[in-house]
């Protein structure tokens, strides 16, 4: 079974619900397993700690998710173009598993959520791919055969999966985006079947 670590952070809930029809994506593909997993809020308090379990959603991701993945799925909210502090805070403390290559030759996928059309949600799946080709992982986008990329009024861009949620958050994921979540999580699992690597 090649497990695949679909790992986000979600503040509102909108990039949740792309990392759930990514696993379900994975999921279509016999023989592979999709682990949910997300980061902890940042907090400006320095004594502030997050509690061990969350509140509600995936649990916290370990470094061992990471050498135990036969791929990864990457999302986060757009923060002025850029993945948001809690993802990149835990990326940073990725070192050791770069010196290793832990992740070298794995796939991997992004997806975001932004809530505008053109409030950065490429930018931040390009700026997302930074981290993973440094760590030598064979990063995928979303082929044009997909019909939703040239369909879709919200979000889906060939960089990966994306949604557009709207100033207020309350943008439902349409049909176009769902459809072209699910693609890139089958996607990842059908890559991550042929480049599989014993562990």
């Amino acid at each position: 079974m090649a497990d695949i670590l679909v790992l986000y952070y979600s503040r509102h809930g909108a990039t949740r619900q792309l990392a759930q029809l990514i696993a379900r994506g994975i999921e279509s593909v016999p023989g592979c397993h999709a682990r949910l997993r997300t980061v902890p809020a940042v907090s400006s308090v320095a004594e502030a700690t997050a509690p061990a379990i969350p509140d509600s959603g995936a649990p916290y991701v370990e470094l061992s998710d990471l050498q135990e993945c036969q791929g990864l799925a990457l999302g986060s909210p757009t923060r002025f173009g850029n993945m948001a502090a809690p993802l990149k805070y835990f990326l940073d403390g990725t070192s050791a598993d770069w010196l290793a290559g832990t992740l070298a030759g794995k796939p991997a996928c992004v997806f975001t959520s932004t809530s505008s059309p053109h409030g950065g949600n490429e930018a931040t799946l390009l700026t997302m791919m930074l981290p993973l080709l440094h760590h030598g992982m064979t990063v995928l986008g979303l082929p044009y055969s997909e019909p939703g990329l040239t369909l879709t009024q919200g979000g889906g861009t060939p960089y990966g999966a994306s949604h557009v949620a709207g100033h207020d958050g309350r943008r439902a994921v349409d049909e176009h985006e769902k459809a072209l979540a699910m693609a890139l999580g089958k996607r990842l699992a059908e890559a991550s079947l042929k480049l599989a690597r014993p562990l």
